[in-house]
């Protein structure tokens, strides 16, 4: 059934028509938007039997990228009409002017930021192009570390000085960011590091090769756990409503020791269980952990003395539980109609 669908979509997509720009933003919102026909089918896409649902999945990523194209190619071909039958008029006033309004992302990481900020956190920021020992090195990644396979980098060149070689690279985390603070400033360390990562992986609806995170640092004497987890469960009660759970599943980082996952409790359904939630009840939102000892002697601080947390998310991961945008690809495409969706929401 979901096949036939999907056949009929792609026959009415390949003979669509617009007569101007506003009927080609009218297609979009048919067929692209989050309540569009495309959305709709990825909804029907949960109830596929798993022995097809490589086939249909392949079938509505070429259907979508079908859409898309079309309907660019009918915007561009009315703004050249446009540009080309309408001399300018100088006499025209200047008003009403359309105003812009704020992307998805920034909405959502003004307000983590401000989150944080309220908990005394200060704002650290570092250079995107970076070195191999920032990235890796500081971080407890070994030349040989497995976990360097995580990250899918972008290299960009090797330079070589007095006998020693460095990788520059994209940087794909912001922790470099928490090396870059840790090894020019002494405890205590409170600061948050947001900017853009990236990552060489295929773009799909839910990967991209650039994304961003927001990472926290706290250095002090005493820090424990239990101060990570008080700062975790204000943060998703702030973001998400005070009826908000959390709960914390071990897991490892290099760079953190004990690591965890944490989860809270899907806002969609209060923890019931969800299609969004997979019917647990649960949504997986950042990573956590106490940093490693290791880690602070690499960046110059006494792991005698000092211990501390660290903690990253994902800006586009918030965004999504937020506003429930199926398709990352969306938030780089700077399709008007799509950022108007999100006028009222700040």
């Amino acid at each position: 059934m979901i096949l036939e669908k999907i056949e009929t979509l792609s026959q009415e997509i390949q003979n669509l028509t617009a007569k101007n720009a506003s009927e080609a933003d009218a297609l979009y919102v048919k067929y692209l938007s989050k309540k569009g026909a495309i959305s709709l089918l990825m909804n029907e896409f949960r109830n596929v039997p798993a022995e097809m649902k490589k086939e249909v999945g392949m079938k509505i990523n070429v259907l979508k990228q079908q859409a898309i194209e079309k309907i660019n190619s009918l915007k561009e071909n009315n703004a050249v009409a446009e540009g080309g039958n309408d001399a300018i008029d100088l006499t025209r006033t200047a008003y009403p002017v359309e105003l812009g309004s704020r992307h998805p992302l920034t909405i959502v990481k003004n307000e983590i930021i401000d989150i944080f900020q309220r908990m005394g956190f200060t704002l650290a920021d570092g250079p995107e192009v970076e070195d191999d020992l920032h990235v890796f090195t500081k971080m407890n990644f070994s030349a040989d570390h497995p976990a360097r396979d995580m990250q899918d980098t972008f290299f960009v060149e090797q330079t070589k000085t007095d006998d020693v070689t460095k990788n520059i690279l994209l940087r794909s985390h912001t922790s470099s960011v928490q090396a870059r603070v840790m090894e020019t400033t002494q405890p205590p360390i409170r600061v948050i590091c947001p900017g853009r990562v990236y990552r060489n992986e295929a773009i799909t609806a839910r990967a991209h090769c650039f994304f961003h995170q927001i990472e926290g640092l706290y250095i002090d004497k005493n820090v424990s756990f239990t101060d990570l987890k008080q700062v975790m469960l204000t943060f998703a009660q702030e973001m998400f409503g005070p009826e908000t759970k959390i709960r914390l599943r071990p897991s490892y980082f290099p760079f953190t020791e004990p690591s965890a996952e944490m989860d809270i409790s899907c806002h969609i359904c209060g923890g019931v269980g969800c299609g969004f939630c997979k019917h647990t009840g649960w949504v997986e939102i950042l990573g956590c952990g106490m940093v490693d000892p290791n880690v602070l002697e690499l960046c110059g601080i006494d792991s005698s003395v000092y211990s501390g947390y660290a903690f990253g998310l994902g800006v586009e991961r918030i965004t999504n539980l937020k506003y429930q945008v199926s398709d990352l690809r969306m938030f780089s495409e700077n399709y008007t109609p799509f950022l108007k969706e999100f006028e009222n929401a700040y």
